[in-house]
């Protein structure tokens, strides 16, 4: 069936450069709020609504410009709190509407959902024109040097597919390595990404090193430090900034602080750890796991050693000697948490402030699996994965194997099938209960080393991965890419995702995949829509979504289905239309047209 769309705009304000005059203002600073409203809408009169010192103040917009199309009305606002809550109110006869975050509503609504401004130093700029690639370090790539395997590993040849759900889960040892990673910079740099995420590169007792035996050196079966500080040095050449990854909840029953705790009771040690003499191994371990000593923020020495102090681990791997460009949280949302004692904010704000001391333009991104939108305020993480917000209802509206699970959400149900508006009302639930700069500075990604690959998602549909990979790269955050994804690595669950790539035989590569991937890589790091844009959604049907996204300089039209289409976007209600093609279907003028036989992609730079 095809069918036309009738694009038609509705008020619009978001966090991005285009609305707000300054993102991240000084107290006392006065800022300009703006507002593009369709002529169609009409009102009486517009307010904004804010709160200075806890108590709701109203001051009135004025119309700055119009066209055929629209107006764009603005007020000057001044900050006086470091956190800044206001949306909109358009007043006409017997009747009002608010516009928050979650859009336009004609009756009243709560604030956990106002627009929200943060007075202090924003996200490092660099991440808006980033591109990650996530690597596993024991399954990318394998040097050849002569490695000694540690007597807890279970050596696996390199083209082998993980043993699954076993004895062995954790303990196979394929023997990648960081001299393996260097090795293929060029591969990396010619994909296009700019920055690389790795997961735990310490010395632990298991393959995925989540267990650290320490943080004060990358482990030796990964080459070292030697190996480290070389690696640093040939991504910097080539412009790559390197994203570490530190387990602030917990650390592996191999770590010399448990040995020490365990032998002297009077030592600074024994506080780092919770203690349990019901269990068998003495000490609380995450999620009762002896292998996973829980960490005690109560004891100052551990936040010092940690966090705070000169030489601290978050500092020292962020300082110049050793060159990372930030740290990705693990299980940001537990840390600092365990039964009556709630020490997470003080440490989630305590990590930012040693990072922003030593490097303020390092990135904090944790791992949040499910979503507080407290952690995401401003004043503690930039981000987190984006899971709850992209990851999940992405998964739930474009897959077609829901027997895998519960899209990496902790439900023992098969995932869900959803149309389009359920997709986008579940993105906005997230974006909109937090500020716009956390949200941009949110990792956006298709899977991880802790979840199936999008290609088994989609029980291997090229064109729906295509689709996948189109929206993560286009949607406002940090998109991040697990290695082998852009040559079509399939995985069914965590363990089995995290499948070595073939380097000496590339025939199994979808190279006509990769070939894509490095021109949506390429749009993603060189439009300026795609970098500072906002967002807006033009149309929402069940198996396709379109957006805009636009900046003071360029804006940038998303389409992208899930499935055979056929439909035409009638972009006339906003005064727009196509001035270049830029991936998928050509399109001139103000109207799209849209016939597939397939999931299908287009991104096309639209001008008034």
């Amino acid at each position: 069936m095809s069918y036309r769309i009738q694009a038609s705009p509705s008020p619009h304000h978001d966090g991005s450069d285009l609305y707000v005059s300054n993102a991240a203002p000084k107290i006392g600073e006065s800022i300009v709020l703006r507002v593009r409203i369709p002529n169609s809408y009409t009102f009486a009169k517009a307010l904004v609504r804010l709160y200075h010192d806890g108590e709701p103040r109203t001051f009135e917009l004025k119309k700055k410009k119009s066209n055929d199309h629209e107006s764009w009305w603005e007020v000057s606002v001044v900050v006086l709190n470091k956190s800044l809550s206001y949306r909109f109110a358009f007043i006409d006869q017997g009747k009002y509407n608010w516009l928050n975050a979650a859009g336009l509503f004609d009756y009243d609504v709560h604030s956990n959902n106002d627009f929200q401004i943060i007075a202090i130093p924003a996200y490092p700029a660099w991440i808006k024109s980033s591109v990650f690639y996530q690597i596993f370090p024991d399954r990318f790539a394998k040097s050849g040097d002569k490695q000694k395997f540690p007597d807890w590993a279970h050596p696996r040849d390199w083209n082998e597919l993980p043993r699954g759900r076993s004895k062995f889960t954790g303990t196979e040892l394929y023997g990648g390595d960081l001299k393996g990673v260097q090795q293929h910079l060029d591969y990396i740099s010619e994909l296009g990404v700019n920055g690389i995420y790795f997961t735990p590169f310490f010395e632990a007792r298991s393959n995925h090193r989540y267990d650290a035996s320490s943080f004060e050196d990358v482990d030796p079966v990964l080459g070292g430090n030697k190996a480290m500080f070389s690696l640093i040095s040939a991504a910097k050449k080539r412009k790559i900034r390197l994203l570490g990854d530190l387990t602030s909840n917990h650390c592996g029953a191999g770590h010399p602080w448990l040995a020490k705790a365990i032998k002297d009771k009077k030592s600074k040690e024994r506080g780092y750890f919770y203690w349990d003499k019901s269990v068998k191994h003495g000490y609380v371990g995450w999620w009762d796991l002896a292998s996973l000593p829980k960490l005690n923020f109560n004891s100052a020495s551990l936040r010092k050693v940690m966090y705070e102090g000169k030489n601290s681990i978050v500092k020292k791997w962020l300082s110049p000697k050793y060159g990372m460009s930030g740290w990705r949280i693990d299980v940001g949302n537990m840390t600092g948490r365990l039964g009556e004692d709630d020490l997470h904010d003080e440490v989630m704000r305590g990590i930012r402030s040693a990072m922003d001391e030593v490097k303020p333009d390092a990135w904090l991104v944790a791992e949040n699996g499910d979503f507080v939108a407290s952690d995401l305020n401003g004043f503690g993480w930039h981000g987190a994965m984006n899971y709850q917000g992209f990851m999940r209802p992405l998964w739930n509206w474009i897959n077609q194997n829901s027997s895998i699970g519960g899209g990496f959400q902790g439900l023992p149900f098969e995932m869900p099938k959803i149309g389009g508006k359920s997709l986008v009302a579940s993105m906005v639930q997230f974006s909109s209960s937090i500020p716009w700069r956390s949200l941009v500075a949110s990792m956006v990604l298709l899977d991880s080393h802790d979840t199936a690959r999008m290609r088994t998602v989609v029980s291997g549909d090229r064109k729906a991965h295509l689709s996948a990979m189109t929206a993560m790269l286009t949607y406002p955050g940090v998109p991040s890419i697990f290695a082998g994804d852009e040559i079509g690595l399939e995985g069914s669950w965590g363990e089995d995702s995290r499948r070595t790539i073939n380097w000496e035989d590339r025939s199994g590569w979808d190279h006509d995949f990769l070939a894509e991937a490095k021109k949506l890589i390429e749009l993603r790091r060189t439009q300026d829509g795609l970098i500072e844009g906002g967002l807006r959604w033009v149309a929402v049907e069940d198996n396709f979504i379109c957006y805009l996204r636009e900046s003071n300089k360029q804006s940038v039209l998303v389409f992208i289905s899930r499935k055979a289409v056929r439909t035409e976007i009638d972009l006339a209600g906003y005064g727009l239309k196509v001035v270049k093609t830029l991936y998928g279907p050509d399109a001139t003028g103000a109207s799209i047209k849209i016939d597939s036989d397939g999931a299908t992609q287009g991104i096309w730079e639209v001008k008034s």
